[in-house]
């Protein structure tokens, strides 16, 4: 009897070790930066400061405000630095993380790493495409005294971060050829949002576009470039943060 529990508690330490070993592994398959980011994103532009990428053209002191994009899940976060660059590029300090096996909900705080070393800028927002939206929204939910807006690239809030009694800002950037965070789902989920949220749906859209990473699967043919969606999300984000 004690020989076949043995043997029962050896199988299942091994099939833990396996299933581990499996889940790092998918956890290090991630999606690049295309090449259509290299002519895009001045490479000189980027500032790492541990592992995170800053870009803060005007300097410390300066910023109009900063501005946090956790990555998607999986995807590497020089795959948002066109957003960086172009953002910093009107006044503010924009910081995206490398996150922990390449999830943002494992370190949903990460964006106090950047918030205290920057402890001179006033207003944050935070925000993030797909999963990252979801862990930002988390951070910011727990953070209300901090955080100035929130922002969602084809994501939304999870159950637990509800704002719908909340007053805080809140910018939706949704699209319609998404097949991953699907129109159906942004309208579940728009209970969750504060009476102070605007909504844009970007026409011609997918999930995949709000970064510059090439497609991902599952996602919707969109119908525009990359570039173009990327430039309706800069203009869209510097819209709601110059009117906060």
């Amino acid at each position: 009897m004690k020989k076949v529990s043995k043997i029962i508690l050896l199988v299942l330490l091994l099939l833990i070790i396996v299933s581990g070993l499996a889940f790092y592994y998918w956890t290090q398959q991630t999606y690049s930066p295309s090449s259509t980011l290299t002519k895009l994103v001045d490479e000189d532009e980027i500032t790492y400061f541990e592992d995170w990428l800053v870009f803060d053209s005007k300097g410390e002191g300066q910023t109009k405000g900063g501005i946090i994009i956790y990555p998607g899940a999986k995807v590497e976060p020089e795959a948002y630095s066109y957003y960086g660059q172009e953002l910093s590029k009107r006044g503010y300090l924009v910081a995206i993380p490398n996150v922990r096996l390449n999830l943002p909900i494992l370190e949903v705080d990460k964006a106090k790493e950047i918030i205290d070393k920057y402890a001179t800028v006033e207003d944050w927002f935070i925000g993030g495409h797909s999963l990252g939206g979801v862990a930002a929204s988390s951070y910011a939910k727990e953070h209300s005294d901090i955080i100035t807006g929130v922002f969602f690239l084809g994501s939304f809030p999870s159950d637990n971060n509800d704002f719908s009694n909340s007053s805080i800002s809140i910018l939706s950037l949704f699209a319609d050829k998404d097949g991953l965070t699907t129109l159906d789902k942004i309208d579940e989920t728009g209970n969750l949002l504060s009476d102070n949220t605007v909504m844009k749906e970007i026409r011609g859209g997918n999930h995949s576009q709000f970064g510059v990473y090439g497609k991902q699967k599952g996602d919707g043919e969109a119908t525009i470039s990359v570039v173009e969606q990327q430039h309706i999300v800069i203009e869209s984000i510097l819209d709601w943060v110059n009117n906060e």
